[in-house]
């Protein structure tokens, strides 16, 4: 069966491709387009597809559109109700369902060949819990929670032998995604993007709101939950976009109180879905709140399963892939994110040579990474297929010294970002139980760890100020040449830690071309770019000093 995906409605356009049980191929629009999350999500941009993503979707897996024998779509115009029924005050929502009920014709516009009967609307929470439930092997429990899909914001459910029974699914007004969203924006931040700012920022403040907060929002007992409205104001001044002086200790406990009652209510709906599926071993995640990897530690930590599984692409962008599994009703465990566009050495090559800047190709590019490093540079790691979902996990990265307690402020000077964002560790996973504790393995990044006390002088660089990190497992035979920097980078300085973070700079997507990494590379102070087997030394190319060295 060949089964092409779409996500277009909301935010995150993205496609990937099936082909007789195997995923041939994921990528999401803004890699293509180069426009942050592909669009932003109001209705006037529901008619806008991944069409470039798509197409090459097709390209790798060597089709055309008539070849295809459907098309899912993540999002059933037919489940919408009346938007003032759900409490959704925007008077231009039922733009959005027009546009969604057009998609099939709208695909075959932008899919010459396509037979738009070929189209299948799949519920968009369906999609979800398939891109999660369908990816590993054996039953589960799953748990979709998001800011909303056509008339809900969670599914509660399990899935057996490629079937999903659904439990309980909550209803629109109350939706634990658009709180999250709505403290994003009252935060100055933009929401259906900058959450992940939010869960960092609450690190640095006292859930002192707590109380009015389980007032407020609360599961009900029976799977579901409510959530009231909250006079943001009332509790902390609104922060204009913009100077991050601006955010005050009150904003940071306001963030605080809501990031602790999320967690507590998502035990609760997990605990609930335990009972309801029979007691499944395995949890499995979904939906754009499932990359809250603080919440995510602490359903694995106290919640009642043995295993908790969330999808790398859990926001909207992975629907595309759970659109296309819910219609093959299989199991497809998923095996790595680089699903994306990749380039042959002999290609890189050309683009080296095009660029006209100077090159060398080292017996090993992971031993020069990690002297690199161990000297205290930045390396741009440029390798392999881009990784599908927000995570730079080892493909399209930017890596710096762990150990050297600025390190943490130089990273994000250089990708222009706010200095109380933390930075992340990848660790091969032999070492992960030596310095972290915590859910293991994490080859994906969505959750975090306790560092050892042992550790956290020696490794500030990746140490939050909770005394957290959110670490990367490297695993030698699914990652080899990253597996090989790291245990360089440990045999020149001791130390089994490298950081890890997109290879971007704010506001733009993570690059995905040689041409973009050049790009950066140039315009960034990164002191090597280790692109395939390739490296172009920073000082070598502009005659400058490494940042991280002193004459």
């Amino acid at each position: 069966m060949r089964v092409l995906g779409i996500n277009a409605i909301f935010h995150d356009p993205s496609a990937a491709v099936i082909v007789d049980g195997r995923v041939v191929a994921a990528a999401e629009e803004e890699r293509f387009s180069r426009r942050k999350h592909g669009k932003r999500p109001v209705p006037f941009s529901a008619w806008e597809l991944p069409e470039l993503s798509a197409a090459w979707c097709l390209q790798e897996a060597g089709l055309r559109p008539g070849d295809l024998d459907a098309v899912a779509y993540s999002f059933d115009p037919a489940l919408c109700r009346d938007p003032a029924e759900v409490g959704i005050h925007d008077p231009w929502d039922s733009l959005r369902v027009d546009y969604a009920r057009r998609a099939p014709q709208f695909l075959a516009t932008a899919l010459p060949g396509l037979d738009p009967e070929q189209v299948r609307f799949v519920p968009h929470h369906v999609a979800h819990a398939a891109s999660a439930g369908l990816s590993v092997d054996g039953p589960s429990a799953v748990l979709v929670l998001d800011g909303r899909g056509e008339s809900a914001s969670h599914l509660a459910g399990a899935y057996r032998d490629g079937h999903l029974e659904t439990f309980r699914s909550q209803e629109l007004p109350h939706s634990l995604g658009l709180l999250y969203e709505d403290l994003t924006r009252h935060l100055g931040f933009m929401h259906s993007s900058d959450e992940y700012k939010v869960m960092a920022l609450a690190s640095y403040g006292k859930p002192r709101f707590i109380g009015l907060l389980r007032e407020l929002v609360r599961a009900t007992g029976d799977g579901g939950f409510v959530v009231e409205r909250i006079d943001w104001d009332a509790l902390a001044k609104a922060r204009a976009a913009g100077d991050e002086r601006e955010l005050t200790e009150t904003h940071a406990d306001l963030a605080s109180s809501v990031q602790i009652r999320l967690e507590e209510v998502l035990l609760d709906l997990a605990r609930w879905t335990y009972e309801a599926s029979g007691g499944l071993k395995t949890l499995t995640m979904a939906g754009g709140t499932a990359l809250n990897c603080v919440a995510n530690a602490r359903i694995a930590a106290e919640g009642p399963f043995d295993r908790v599984w969330v999808q790398p692409a859990a926001g909207d962008a992975g629907t595309a892939l759970g659109a296309a599994l819910a219609l093959t009703n299989q199991h497809v465990p998923f095996t790595t994110a680089a699903l994306g566009r990749g380039w042959s050495d002999d290609e890189l090559e050309a683009e080296l040579k095009r660029a006209a800047v100077p090159y060398t190709r080292p017996r090993s590019i992971a031993a020069e990474a990690a002297e690199v490093l161990a000297r205290n540079g930045i390396v741009a790691w440029y390798q392999g297929r881009s990784e599908y979902g927000p995570r730079a996990l080892g493909h399209r990265s930017l890596l710096a010294h762990p150990g050297d307690q600025h390190t943490q402020t130089r990273m994000n000077d250089v990708k222009g970002r706010e200095q109380f964002r933390p930075i992340a560790p990848m660790v091969r996973a032999e070492r992960f139980a030596d310095i972290f504790e915590g859910v293991y393995p994490s080859p994906y990044m969505l959750f975090v760890h306790r560092v050892k006390p042992e550790w956290k002088d020696r490794i500030p660089a990746v140490t939050h100020v909770d005394g957290t990190a959110r670490v990367q497992t490297v695993h030698t035979d699914t990652e080899p040449l990253v597996a090989e920097m790291l245990a360089e980078f440990e045999r020149l300085t001791g130390l089994p830690v490298v950081v890890n973070t997109s290879l971007n700079t704010a506001g733009r997507p993570m690059v995905d071309t040689p041409r973009e990494a050049l790009e950066l590379f140039g315009s960034a102070p990164v002191d090597l770019l280790a692109i395939g087997p390739f490296a172009v030394h920073r000082a070598r190319t502009f005659g400058e000093q490494p940042a991280g060295e002193t004459r």
